[in-house]
């Protein structure tokens, strides 16, 4: 790629290469790469006088950047001595750039959770619906990224998604030549049918059809380099859960229930069904705690499951209120009473090691 000088007055190229390395330390967000790493630095001028222009390729337009790469640019070169002021602009890769990338995504790309991938992985599930399960999902996520990990959410939940709302977000995913890219918000990518179909629209799928849609939400997505991925899996026992424990060897399953006797009866059939599988189980959450639905249920299923209690998440409103308006309560009121709960599960969230002894392994080219 040609370096473009403005100017060959002496001292300009230096400057102009001080300016190309420090905008090449930028991450591009979405591809989870520096902009130098993938040759997407199209242009930088520079002058005597310190005005400096910097012309970056992007898979997404300069309006729709979802990662505001167009200010981390800014900001990256206006701390090189000498730089009065910045322009940044962002232009569209060109064809033959986003092939390469697409390329370079495939070859980079292993499902999260497969032998040997260092991601953690946890299938968040309930017995019944109603029980606050995806809610506790995204905020847990959010908890998880403020702690400094990466942390990416399939809403496999495919009848009932729910994560667009809850995080507020509508967009599509981005595509580069078959690879879809996370929707990014509050610091998690995520991933739901739900960015794919209208709001009132149903998804009527059979079996095949969401194996399907599983696997290539797994292998067909950039997850990137994840710390840990969150599966809000449908309430119950049905083919979502037993696909992802095919799918997925090493995820462990965390059971989320309410004080209430009939939602630990059906949630302790998700953890036998678990258990059955030889899926290990990272623990129980308890949501809804106090008021008129009462505490204990989540410790008796503990017990049965001979699992740990994770966390007792207060019977709070602003986490209801928070989901309606589309902002994690995490984010929305971090000093709340479920937040600060929250939080706690969050650090104590084990690190499950799962047997693969008697298992039958998936067969997938990596």
């Amino acid at each position: 790629m040609n370096l473009m000088l403005s100017t060959r007055r002496p001292g300009t190229s230096t400057l102009e290469g001080a300016v190309r390395a420090a905008a090449g330390e930028v991450m591009e967000p979405l591809l989870d790469g520096t902009l130098g790493r993938l040759d997407l630095i199209e242009e930088v001028t520079a002058r005597r006088t310190g005005e400096v222009r910097v012309t970056v390729r992007a898979i997404v337009s300069e309006g729709d950047h979802p990662a505001g790469l167009q200010q981390a640019v800014e900001a990256a070169v206006r701390a090189v001595p000498g730089v009065r002021n910045v322009a940044v602009s962002l232009v569209p890769v060109l064809e033959d750039q986003r092939l390469s990338l697409a390329k370079r995504l495939r070859s980079q790309n292993r499902r999260p959770g497969g032998l040997g991938a260092p991601t953690r992985v946890y299938g968040v599930a309930s017995g019944k619906g109603g029980v606050g399960k995806s809610s506790l999902t995204v905020n847990l996520a959010v908890a998880l990224a403020r702690s400094g990990q990466r942390v990416g959410v399939l809403d496999a939940d495919v009848w009932g998604y729910s994560v667009p709302q809850l995080f507020g977000v509508r967009e599509r995913p981005v595509a580069v030549k078959g690879m879809m890219l996370p929707v990014r918000a509050h610091d998690v990518r995520l991933m739901s049918i739900g960015f794919f179909v209208e709001d009132a629209e149903p998804v009527v799928w059979r079996g095949p059809m969401l194996q399907k849609a599983l696997e290539q939400f797994l292998d067909d997505v950039y997850w990137g380099s994840l710390d840990v991925l969150l599966i809000d899996l449908p309430p119950g026992t049905g083919d979502v859960a037993l696909t992802i424990l095919e799918l997925l060897p090493t995820a462990a399953l965390l059971v989320v229930t309410t004080p209430q006797k009939a939602a630990e009866q059906v949630a302790a059939r998700v953890g036998r069904m678990a258990l059955d599988a030889r899926m290990p189980l990272a623990g129980v959450l308890e949501n809804m705690t106090g008021g008129a639905f009462g505490v204990g249920g989540g410790a008796r299923l503990a017990e049965q499951l001979g699992t740990p209690l994770l966390g007792q998440v207060p019977m709070d409103e602003a986490l209801s209120r928070a989901g309606d308006d589309g902002v994690p309560l995490l984010v929305s009121d971090p000093e709340a009473p479920a937040s600060t709960e929250i939080r706690k599960v969050a650090e104590a969230l084990p690190v499950v090691r799962s047997s693969l002894v008697g298992k039958s392994l998936p067969l997938f080219v990596g």
